[in-house]
């Protein structure tokens, strides 16, 4: 087996900030939009807080954040409820469909590490927290900028939304039922990070690019330098603190971390 990647059976990828959307900013401006539609604008910080996870679970938690539920009991004299998540998700599955596609862009490095991943054998998967309506959209748009995992699945193919391991599990049981111990769970999300580790499988961290940042690609190139090392360090503790057993700028930076774990896993250990 090539060192590059010995012990590695399969990577698992997140898709907005990790794979596509530098900064993950397609999520953001749907759920910005939505909660503006029902006359509770949120902001950009209060919607990334739960990023990561299945999208009616998502407004859910934003609706749980303390300051957005003490908000939206002085507008409407009452507590939100179930219904209202019903009736919000709703709203959300159109807009996030039209919104969505302007936000697929691949993120630079990502075709050719997964090139590389494959010409060594290891398989792609990947998980998100998009339906499986609006990964109908994407998943044609990045595959013509050459990035196509051999299976993706999407928030309502897996069940338990993240930070539950199942998504990860499911993909590891179809692609050749890949160990836990060599599979490499790849997210920008503290719930991807801890979906990985529940899987049982190696967690790394994406910084840079991902919704921790938050920042469009020239938008993060253009800050001062302190500043932009203050943001990626701030972003990289809480991955490790969510449990990333490694954390990278960007996908682009994936080998070498790949490398290292296959010397781990041939020296005897596991993650």
């Amino acid at each position: 087996m090539n060192p590059v990647h010995a012990g590695v059976e399969l990577v698992v990828f997140d898709w907005a900030g990790t794979t596509i959307d530098f900064g993950s900013r397609g999520p953001v401006a749907v759920f910005q939009q939505v909660f503006e539609a029902v006359g509770l604008p949120v902001s950009e910080d209060e919607v990334r807080v739960p990023m990561g996870m299945e999208k009616r679970a998502h407004i859910r938690a934003v609706l749980s954040l303390p300051a957005v539920a003490a908000r939206w009991h002085a507008a409407r004299g009452a507590a939100w409820s179930e219904a209202d998540v019903d009736a919000m998700y709703a709203r959300f599955v159109p807009i996030q469909a039209e919104v969505v596609a302007r936000f697929t862009t691949l993120i630079d490095g990502v075709a050719p590490v997964v090139e590389a991943l494959r010409a060594r054998g290891t398989r792609i998967g990947a998980t998100t927290g998009y339906p499986a309506s609006v990964m109908d959209i994407v998943k044609p748009l990045a595959a013509a900028q050459g990035y196509a995992p051999d299976l993706s699945l999407a928030s309502d193919e897996i069940g338990p939304s993240r930070p539950s391991p199942e998504g990860v599990r499911m993909v590891m049981r179809a692609l050749g039922d890949a160990a836990p111990a060599r599979t490499v769970v790849v997210d920008d999300s503290v719930v991807g990070i801890q979906a990985g580790r529940a899987a049982g499988a190696w967690a790394v961290g994406v910084a840079a690019s991902g919704n921790l940042v938050g920042l469009a690609a020239d938008a993060l190139a253009a800050l001062p330098d302190h500043e932009r090392a203050a943001l990626l360090a701030a972003a990289a503790s809480q991955l490790r603190d969510a449990g990333a057993h490694f954390v990278v700028p960007t996908v682009a930076d994936l080998l070498p971390i790949v490398e290292t774990i296959g010397r781990v896993l041939a020296a005897g250990s596991t993650p």
